[in-house]
């Protein structure tokens, strides 16, 4: 039997939305309209626009309200960064962009920063040997410089959740921190596999505010296990690996290409 893959982040959303315990970790996301654009803007300042079925941070858009009436609204693909300025002006673009496809529209949130540059938590969670969860992995990834996404595929940086957070918690805050992050996917994955059977890995991406209050920004069902390979404890990657082998996503130790 082949392991569940889940692409649709508005069918993930959905389900995560049923648990109140997850509720509270989760920016409000709503399905790409006019009136939802507008008012999420109005209510946020900043907000995400996304593919419902994009990987590698591929289309990932953030949208800003400027303090300046003659500039507008400020937008971010990639390296490309434009301003709107007026609403219809900006709603068009994004009308354009999606063409046919479907996008949500997610809360904004502004992440931590270590020297300047934005970062966010995957979390690796897999179906050990006994079949039951397990947090595997934290890994950190610091955003390029010149981007809005994290992903190593769009030029971010895996670096280890102790030295991005270290000037914002103390080594006894980050242990705790890193226990509720452990409950927090695993509780994902669960509800997940409620819906969805068979799921055997995911990795959750978590974003973490001023505050330290962790905010789920995506799941997914197909995460890369080599990221954790760039950690300076080689044993968190040996074991992600060695699950992945027992529960048939690998047959056998490769080296990434």
């Amino acid at each position: 039997m082949s392991i569940r893959r889940v692409k649709s982040k508005w069918a993930k959303t959905n389900i995560m939305l049923k648990s109140e315990y997850l509720r509270q970790y989760m920016p409000t996301t709503k399905l790409f309209g006019r009136a939802t654009l507008q008012s999420m803007l109005s209510e946020y300042g900043m907000v995400y626009f996304k593919p419902i079925n994009g990987t590698f941070g591929k289309g990932v858009t953030r949208i800003e309200r400027t303090t300046q009436p003659e500039l507008g609204y400020r937008y971010q693909l990639e390296k490309t960064i434009l301003f709107f300025p007026t609403f219809e002006q900006l709603y068009e673009k994004l009308v354009k962009q999606k063409k046919d496809r479907q996008y949500i529209v997610q809360q904004g949130i502004h992440l931590l920063r270590h020297m300047k540059r934005r970062f966010d938590i995957r979390v690796m969670v897999q179906k050990n040997p006994k079949n039951d969860w397990e947090a595997t992995g934290i890994i950190g990834r610091l955003a390029h410089p010149a981007k809005i996404v994290t992903n190593y595929h769009s030029g971010g940086t895996p670096m280890s959740i102790e030295r991005l957070m270290s000037d914002h918690t103390t080594s006894s805050e980050l242990a705790a921190f890193k226990n509720r992050l452990r409950k927090l996917s695993i509780t994902i994955a669960k509800n997940l596999e409620a819906a969805y059977p068979n799921i055997k890995e995911i990795g959750v991406d978590i974003a973490i505010d001023a505050k330290l209050h962790p905010w789920i920004l995506e799941v997914n069902t197909l995460p890369d296990p080599f990221i954790f390979q760039k950690l300076p404890d080689q044993s968190v990657f040996h074991k992600v690996y060695r699950y992945a082998v027992a529960y048939g996503r690998f047959k056998k130790r490769s080296s990434r290409p």
